[in-house]
């Protein structure tokens, strides 16, 4: 099989995958629509990071693909609709680059705080302005993270171990942690909070979710943290608010529009404003962190594609099967009417099938049903399953 990794993915995933008996071909940047659409074609696997665009339309010229993996946190760069649709699984790394994110946020908050921003550039402009004005310690500020999930969590530790006070908001049920505080709404939170952090997701409901309402809401000097997505915060407003200086100080790692390659030209608003730091979507741009997602990642894309297996998938339905260590393994993917399974196993009944282990779930409109036999189904049953009006795909592995 062929894999096809973009964007400077990690060499450890090459790794993985060859070992495995993958085809890897590597690439250092991103593909446009149509370069994808020459590209695909012969390519089984994909590997892409945040700035290769995987539409309806790439999908539709990729009949040879399985599988895509998103070497980062974020999907919505992908159809998952239509990928799934195609019973195209996607992977992503949830959490492996967490804690990178965390400490570069951590850093922002202490750099703006201390306007270093400003002290390095007269520094290097060969100013001496040994002044404490403006300059504040982080410790008793009131830090407020707005999503608490995988990443807000761990900023909230941290930064309470820094002294700072936490309060959060999320429109999920989250358990807080240590002594942070749950806020009844967003607004409660601007009111309150000296430094403003975003870790929403890149749902395309989240678009422009923090806009010129929301930055007058916040503190007068308050200092504003985006390492979210770039859609979701309207960068005009928070420019105007930098400059008549409602908002101290901000910090960005992501952007609505960002270049395609290294090296390519950044264009923002933002972009030569007092204390704002701006960053090149490097949150989870350590070694530790890319080598984590690296191996993560290509372990399961290579999960799926030899036996299977789709958990953590964030379109297909979950399945946590064991790793396949004898005999034959059989995976349906199927549309979610009643009565599939039910069809499946008269199928398996019908053929005398030995069945070892069967492990199935649902998602949306999707079934999938993984059964490990003790022999091969015979090719008449095969066909049988595969020529199912409910059948989206059906694989089959042997140890």
């Amino acid at each position: 099989m062929k894999v096809l990794l973009l964007e400077n993915i990690h060499p450890l995933a090459v790794e993985v995958l060859e070992a495995r008996g993958f085809e890897v071909e590597l690439r250092t940047g991103s593909l446009s629509e149509q370069e994808l659409l020459e590209a695909l074609p012969g390519v089984q696997m994909l590997g892409i990071r945040s700035n290769t665009h995987i539409t309806q339309a790439v999908l539709d010229g990729a009949p040879d693909l399985l599988a895509i993996g998103c070497f980062c946190i974020g999907t919505n760069q992908v159809d998952l609709v239509a990928a799934a649709d195609r019973g195209i699984a996607v992977f992503n790394a949830p959490y492996s680059n967490t804690r990178s994110v965390v400490e570069l946020v951590i850093g922002e908050i202490i750099a703006l705080a201390r306007r270093l921003t400003e002290k390095t550039q007269k520094m290097h402009d060969g100013v001496w302005d040994k002044s404490a004005n403006g300059s504040h310690e982080v410790r008793g500020r009131t830090l407020g993270i707005v999503g608490y999930g995988n990443i807000g969590t761990q900023l909230s530790n941290l930064a309470e171990a820094l002294g700072l006070r936490v309060i959060f908001f999320d429109t999920a049920d989250r358990l807080a942690h240590g002594n942070a505080q749950r806020m009844k709404s967003l607004d409660e939170l601007l009111a309150k909070a000296d430094v403003v952090s975003l870790h929403v997701d890149g749902r395309p409901g989240n678009a422009g979710f923090f806009g010129p309402e929301q930055f007058a809401k916040m503190k007068p000097r308050s200092l504003f943290i985006n390492a979210a997505r770039g859609m979701v915060v309207d960068n005009e407003s928070l420019r105007e608010h930098i400059l008549s200086g409602h908002i101290a100080g901000a910090a960005l790692d992501v952007f609505p529009v960002e270049p395609k390659a290294q090296g390519d030209e950044f264009e923002s608003v933002l972009r030569g404003l007092p204390n704002v730091i701006l960053t090149p979507h490097v949150g989870g741009s350590t070694q530790e962190a890319q080598e984590e997602i690296g191996y993560f990642v290509a372990g399961k894309l290579a999960g799926f594609s030899l036996e299977g297996r789709t958990e953590l998938s964030v379109n297909l339905p979950a399945v946590l099967a064991p790793q396949l260590q004898a005999g034959h393994r059989i995976g349906f993917l199927h549309v979610n009417v009643p009565g599939v399974l039910a069809g499946v196993n008269g199928v398996l009944a019908d053929a005398g099938a030995n069945v070892t282990g069967q492990y199935l779930s649902t998602r949306g409109e999707q079934g999938y049903v993984v059964t490990d036999t003790l022999d091969p189904l015979p090719a008449d049953a095969l066909a049988k399953l595969t020529q199912s009006e409910h059948t989206i795909w059906l694989r089959t592995w042997d140890v």
